[in-house]
């Protein structure tokens, strides 16, 4: 049984801030990827491309879980 993790209104704003930072990262990075022609930046680039792939996943999980209860704050797995 899993057991409710209540979290205040500004961690909800602060887990939707990562997440909208880290979807940026992956935009640019996948673009630098187009613009680089050195095996070995390509090689890293890709590296944090699957890194922050992995990074967007589990926020979005966390974010998932979070609902909004009557009072305004915000409850994660009710």
């Amino acid at each position: 049984m899993e057991t409710a993790t209540y979290l205040a209104p500004h961690e909800t704003m602060e887990i939707h801030e990562m997440l909208n930072f880290k979807t940026l990262c992956l935009a640019q990075s996948k673009m630098m990827q187009g613009l680089v022609f050195d095996r070995d930046l390509k090689k890293l680039l890709q590296k944090d491309v699957d890194m922050t792939i992995r990074h967007v996943r589990q926020l979005q999980g966390l974010y998932e879980k979070i609902r909004l209860s009557e009072d305004g704050g915000a409850h994660a797995g009710e």
